[in-house]
């Protein structure tokens, strides 16, 4: 197996268990972080983090997004790192798969930095 091919297989495997851990996330921030993106509060940024939809949101989802992109930070840079990969490059690897994991009706931002619903 040439280098590239091992290097792509192993960051695509890093992101799957990124996103294992990001869904298994202690159950009350895990929770927290579904019905805040059901009530459409919070949406999966194209940068890898998410973020508010609206511009003004209660003081907990705000801690809550700020817990969130945290955690991701420090674990985008561990497999950046890892990896020899630039951190951008993982958190566009975890958006991508964030597309794939966002249900209908939640927010998702489009290639124009617009806040659009999932059909």
């Amino acid at each position: 197996m040439n280098s590239k091919l091992h290097k792509s297989t192993k960051i695509s495997v890093y992101v799957a268990l990124l996103w294992l851990m990001l869904i298994t996330l202690p159950a009350a921030l895990a929770q927290s972080l579904d019905e805040a993106k059901a009530t459409g509060l919070i949406g999966e940024k194209r940068d890898g983090y998410i973020g508010l939809v609206q511009g003004s949101a209660p003081p907990a989802v705000i801690s809550l997004v700020e817990d969130v992109n945290r955690q991701r930070r420090v674990r985008y840079e561990q497999i950046a790192r890892e990896n020899n990969i630039g951190i951008e490059q993982v958190a566009q690897l975890a958006f991508n798969k964030a597309v794939e994991a966002t249900r209908s009706g939640h927010f998702l931002e489009d290639a124009n930095g617009r806040w659009v619903r999932k059909p």
